[in-house]
């Protein structure tokens, strides 16, 4: 039996998505957020795994149309995880920190997991809420975090510091045991960096010069791709590379004191290690970061969104 036609009824207006090139397939999407897929309909997870896939080849080069792919994805599957995750770095790519900021609150409510919450912070920044920033990444266990996740965290909260004024705990929101001078890992450049801006904002800038050289060499040393677990390296210039096997399993523990800081980075981590002829420069101890009480009043988060919340998001054809 038909049912009764309601013409009060509020009539959707279906929202053109973006182009996708023929030979983009769903087998161009990562396996693991494929397998995110599985609870849409067949055709509708085609469609949505080559929107995700478009997303991954646009994000560096072409934001604004990665941004285009990742809300028509979500228009699609707006009750999938990876897809609420894909739409907050697009829009954190394009600037817009609220819908960011909306989208991976409902991505850490559906995965439970704190893989973003540097991103979170980073956010709150980017809405001028460094106080809420803080709050947010003391939220967190940071033990439970993978070292990437750690470090990038530390980088953010450090970033908060300095947008309130607060160099100092800025620079102490750094101290963490990813910060080794002597190995380069994926998040070593990036943080290493970051400390080297914050002495040269003390004017501590030999000290800030140590660390950019550092950074330059760590970059310098990871320009493998990731291919390898650990490299020897000797002034910045990459030794013993042809007789590290692609397949190598993680490298053992030494004996010496220094292993301590290798433990924490797992096999997540491309390791390298740097000689200690360039790492002359003496690096005091700076004053670690003192826990605040931040009292700002939560904002509404105000940005257009396409027509998926996390309750009343379409997928069609599910």
């Amino acid at each position: 039996m038909d049912r009764p036609h309601n013409e009060y009824a509020p009539v959707r207006e279906r929202i053109p998505e973006p182009p996708l090139p023929e030979e983009i397939t769903a087998r161009d999407l990562h396996p693991a957020a494929r397998n995110e897929l599985k609870t849409l309909s067949k055709e509708n997870a085609e469609q949505v795994a080559r929107h995700l896939a478009m997303v991954a080849q646009l994000i560096d080069d072409d934001p604004a149309r990665a941004h285009e792919h990742a809300l028509a994805a979500s228009r699609r599957a707006g009750r999938v995880a990876v897809v609420r995750e894909t739409l907050a770095i697009t829009a954190y790519g394009v600037g817009d920190f609220a819908l960011a900021l909306r989208e991976l609150r409902t991505y850490r409510r559906i995965s439970g997991n704190d893989d973003q919450i540097a991103l979170i912070v980073d956010s709150e920044r980017g809405v001028g809420r460094p106080d809420r920033a803080l709050e947010e990444g003391r939220a967190v266990d940071r033990a439970s975090l993978t070292p990437a996740v750690r470090a990038a965290l530390a980088i953010a909260m450090s970033g908060a510091r300095l947008d309130r004024g607060e160099t100092e705990l800025a620079l102490g929101e750094l101290e963490i045991p990813e910060l080794d001078p002597d190995r380069a890992f994926e998040w070593s450049p990036a943080l290493f960096s970051a400390r080297a801006a914050v002495l040269e904002d003390l004017g501590r800038t030999e000290e800030a010069t140590f660390w950019t050289q550092r950074a330059e060499v760590a970059a310098s040393a990871l320009g493998h791709d990731g291919e390898f677990d650990e490299i020897i390296v000797e002034d910045g210039l990459i030794e013993g590379f042809d007789d590290i096997d692609s397949d190598e399993a993680e490298p053992e523990p030494e004996a010496d004191a220094e292993s301590g800081a290798e433990a924490e980075a797992g096999s997540e981590a491309s390791g390298a290690e740097m000689s200690e002829s360039e790492n002359a420069a003496g690096e005091p101890e700076s004053d670690s970061a003192e826990p605040e009480s931040d009292s700002a009043e939560p904002e509404s988060d105000s940005a257009e969104h396409v027509e998926s919340s996390d309750d009343d998001a379409p997928e069609s054809d599910r």
